[in-house]
């Protein structure tokens, strides 16, 4: 198979690849011991490596280490790679570039309302950074998060579990949004090489509308989470310190979730001529709640600049958000020429207000503004 992807895409491509061994062995989809499966990392590194040498191998993709018996099996692993009988080279230990385990949260429904379980998501996130930094000759490899989700099953529609209804909407980016800062904190707190995360999710094709599929996008209309990732990208430079008198705070998380007052929080970048400011306005249930007031303050403007060009991108039920559009539409599943269009222009990544020039003070900005419930905004300050 290595020879067979050098020769397709180019050994060049195939280097810059993480060729990850098996699916979360942990459970049904392996149905050897964990010996086993070591067994078939070390033959499976072994040939990539054979057929490629530079290649970047990694694993083991278990499920969650918030849960003791997934725990065990990341440990048993990192131990084998570490100190362990390489079956396929007789030698000590096994190859191991890069580290991967999986992150879920727990949504539910509860008196009728969708209630997220972010603290479950952030729990695997912080005992899998724990375990790894426990091992030196591993604690500065990559880790990924090889699925980051709300919840562990992407094809559970809404329908049948309606506890999945969060994908439509507003609260899905807004979960992602905290996560992802959070997450970070964490790698911060364990001195963690955080490459990243993915989402498991898929296309679904020939659905229903909005049916509560994960997915980005439904029947070629984009969905508000697809706008979140379309601000992250929007976040040129490297990440700087942000700070929120409103946030929860990631210990608050992981005890109990942010089901007492809302998580207003932010994350911010910097380059050469721009700083952005992520905002969001988060909370595990699913209610009505009164916006908050947020008052922005940013430093560090060069203080040559007397002015900032901003623009506001903004994801809340009346903007970035197709769902609301396609109910206001009365839901339909056969949608006109002219519905469609509406729907495919609501998917898209909009403006709050009209870009505007703001003054600077001695390199500070400062805005006020009021931000909805599971709102999210992205402030854009170009110079």
């Amino acid at each position: 198979m290595t020879l067979h992807c050098i020769q397709r895409y180019g050994k060049a491509e195939a280097e810059s690849w993480y060729w990850e061994v098996w699916n979360e062995p942990n459970i049904g989809y392996w149905h050897g011991t964990p010996e086993e499966y070591n067994r078939l990392y070390d033959h499976a590194v072994d040939g990539v490596r054979r057929a490629l040498p530079k290649a970047r191998v990694g694993g083991p993709a278990t499920t969650g280490p918030g849960n003791a018996k997934a725990a065990d099996y990341l440990k048993q692993f990192l131990e084998h790679c570490a100190q362990g009988k390489n079956d396929a080279t007789g030698k000590t230990g096994s190859p191991l570039d890069f580290i991967t385990f999986h992150a879920k949260g727990q949504p539910r429904v509860v008196d009728g309302r969708v209630q997220m379980g972010l603290a479950a998501n952030l729990r695997d996130t912080n005992e899998g950074f724990k375990m790894v930094s426990s091992f030196p000759q591993f604690a500065k490899l990559p880790i990924v998060l090889s699925e980051s989700d709300p919840e562990g099953c992407a094809a559970c529609s809404a329908h049948g579990y309606p506890q999945n209804a969060y994908r439509n909407g507003a609260l899905y980016p807004a979960y992602t949004a905290t996560s992802i800062r959070n997450m970070l904190d964490l790698a911060e707190r364990y001195h963690s090489h955080f490459e990243g995360f993915l989402t498991w999710a898929f296309e679904f094709e020939d659905q229903p509308y909005f049916d509560g599929f994960r997915t980005l996008a439904t029947n070629g209309v984009d969905k508000p989470v697809l706008n979140l990732f379309r601000m992250l990208g929007l976040m040129d430079g490297q990440r700087v310190k942000a700070e929120s008198s409103s946030a929860v705070g990631v210990d608050k998380i992981l005890q109990s979730g942010v089901r007492e007052h809302a998580d207003v929080d932010a994350m911010a970048a910097r380059s050469d001529h721009s700083i952005t400011v992520l905002t969001w306005n988060y909370h595990d249930d699913d209610l009505p709640a009164p916006d908050s007031p947020v008052h922005v303050r940013v430093n560090g403007v060069p203080l040559k600049a007397d002015r900032v060009l901003l623009r506001h991108h903004r994801i809340d039920r009346n903007h970035s958000n197709a769902f609301s559009v396609w109910k206001e539409m009365g839901s339909p599943q056969t949608a006109t020429p002219e519905q469609y269009a509406k729907l495919k222009a609501a998917g898209q990544l909009q403006l709050l207000d009209s870009p505007r020039w703001i003054k600077v003070t001695k390199g500070a900005v400062e805005l006020e503004f009021p931000l909805p419930g599971q709102g999210l905004s992205l402030l854009e300050l170009v110079w």
